[in-house]
């Protein structure tokens, strides 16, 4: 997710004290960004070939599913035992054991044998993505001066946001060329060079104090947080129940072949990325709208892929519009958790992971059934449903009472 932190810095553990250059430092700061990268990429990396993993591994599109979904069931409830579980565990050495993580993860799906080994990997997934969306943002923020912990916040998110975008179609490319194996044996080796450079220029990063279970609480005291979550689950949802099956949708749906698709895949990276800038400007403005506007452009895009016919042309125009909306949806959300929880961002980052993740499995699992028993259409049609509960919501519950700030309200 890609918001600048602007009511973090007060909030965060005390900024450690740099002996190492200012150059390294930000190396450093790169290391976490590029780490979150291929993270997220990692995780997103089946949705782009789904179709090429599953007939290789012998099970059907639906079954397949299960690697978007597994993952996303423990990362729900690995970020906030994590940040519970490392009390006053240096962050250095956290980070250092989540990024090797991420490679055995990366490796293991690599030389699968089985679909059964490639579900332990991505459980493994699981483990690293709930302690990366927790430690990453606040580890950076510990690497620089005051001054530039906004700016180190933002580029971690960015990695996030990134690879959210391009991960997808940058796998189907090497998929393409080189098959499936080789995308994940691409990842593990970014994941590799970060873990080297981390364990380089990572300095000791000790926490403030340990973080309490009653602390992961805050947010859910809070109406807007609770709106927001809520919001992030049939959004999140709808979105995941109809992207893990992208790929067979333009196939079969819009009956493209392997280098269409990755042109449109391509297509989606982009216009996710512009839909990112577009989301900074409006969160800034007013992050009910942008949650709004990202949920009605999602639920369009949905829909329309059930009414516009085939062809590259019907299906770029669904990509683009799919792609601008998904852009918007992690900077909105976390620019709402951040207004509505201003005094307790890390509590409400712990509790927007789980949201996102539980979002993510049940959406994933939602679409791998529907899409087995009713076809690609109708889950399309579902997903556009879930979607529109969640504009829903946004529209009927997501002005601040009094018409005060989000912030405010939340105090």
């Amino acid at each position: 997710m890609n918001a600048p932190c602007t009511t973090c810095a007060d909030a965060l553990p005390p900024r450690i004290e740099i002996t190492h250059t200012p150059r390294s430092a930000w190396l450093a700061v790169g290391s976490i960004a590029v780490g979150t990268f291929a993270m997220v990429t990692t995780e997103f990396l089946p949705i782009g070939l789904l179709t090429d993993i599953g007939s290789g591994l012998q099970v059907s599109d639906g079954t397949a599913g299960l690697m978007v979904t597994m993952p996303g069931v423990l990362a729900a409830f690995a970020g906030p035992a994590l940040i519970v579980a490392s009390g006053r565990l240096d962050r250095r050495t956290v980070m250092v054991w989540l990024t090797a993580l991420l490679v055995a993860s990366n490796l293991l799906a690599a030389f699968a044998p089985n679909f059964a080994t490639m579900l332990v990997a991505r459980l493994l997934l699981g483990l690293c993505v709930g302690g990366f969306w927790t430690f990453a943002p606040s580890a950076a923020t510990q690497l620089v001066p005051a001054a530039s912990q906004a700016r180190a916040m933002s580029l971690v998110l960015a990695g996030i946001s990134v690879a959210t975008v391009f991960g997808v179609p940058a796998g189907a490319l090497v998929g393409n060329i080189a098959g499936w194996r080789a995308a994940f044996g691409v990842t593990g080796l970014l994941a590799a060079g970060v873990l080297l450079v981390q364990m380089w220029l990572l300095p000791a990063m000790p926490p403030a104090r340990a973080i309490q279970p009653r602390d992961l609480l805050t947010p859910l005291t809070r109406r807007m947080a609770q709106v927001g979550l809520l919001t992030v689950l049939f959004l999140i949802a709808g979105h995941f129940g109809a992207y893990t099956y992208l790929k067979p949708l333009l196939q079969q749906v819009f009956g493209l072949g392997p280098g269409a698709v990755t042109a449109l895949l391509l297509t989606y990276g982009a216009a996710g990325f512009v839909g990112t800038f577009i989301g900074g400007s409006l969160v800034a403005r007013s992050v009910r709208t942008a949650t709004l506007l990202a949920a009605m452009l999602l639920a369009a895009a949905l829909l329309l892929s059930t009414l516009l016919g085939t062809g590259f042309m019907a299906g770029g125009a669904v990509v683009a519009i799919w792609g601008v909306a998904f852009g918007l949806i992690p900077v909105a959300l976390t620019g709402w958790m951040l207004e509505a929880v201003p005094d307790a961002p890390e509590a409400g980052q712990a509790l927007l992971v789980s949201g996102f993740q539980v979002a993510i499995a049940s959406g994933a699992l939602l679409g791998g059934v529907t899409v087995d028993a009713y076809g690609i259409s109708n889950t399309m049609m579902l997903s556009g449903a879930l979607v529109l509960v969640a504009a829903a919501i946004v529209a009927a519950l997501g002005r601040a009472p009094g018409g005060v700030s989000l912030a405010a309200s939340g105090r």
